[in-house]
């Protein structure tokens, strides 16, 4: 048996853009996708803080260093333009792996510049 936990996140990630004609998904600096460890077409979660809406979807890679963030497709509709986000990658672990996994945690400043690395402490 397999549980699905937590892999990474981008935490208070902000959205530089949104275009609703395209093709759906998400566009991520491939720096910001590297320091997760969420790969380009990895299947993501989003969480809006702003309004409070989620969605699934996939990342797809922008240009590293661009601190770009860029909604694609219907999801446009969910999130916008300077919305603050989470994006959350998930895992499948075994039992024993997933007593010791910690998920990587990386917190972005409203310019998507990391400010902080880590992982999540076992209790």
């Amino acid at each position: 048996m397999f549980i699905k936990l937590l892999k990474s996140k981008l935490h208070r990630a902000r959205v530089t853009g949104a275009k609703l004609h395209y093709p759906g998904s998400i566009r991520i600096d491939s720096d910001l996708l590297e320091a997760a460890g969420i790969l380009p077409y990895e299947f993501i979660l989003i969480a809006d803080i702003d309004n409070g809406n989620r969605l699934e979807t996939y990342a797809v890679p922008a240009k590293a260093g661009s601190r770009q963030i860029e909604i694609l497709g219907a999801s446009a509709h969910l999130i916008g333009k300077n919305d603050t986000i989470i994006i959350m990658g998930f895992g499948y672990f075994t039992p024993d792996e997933a007593r010791e996994h910690k998920p990587k945690v990386i917190v972005l400043d409203e310019n998507n510049k990391i400010v902080k690395r880590s992982s999540y402490a076992r209790r």
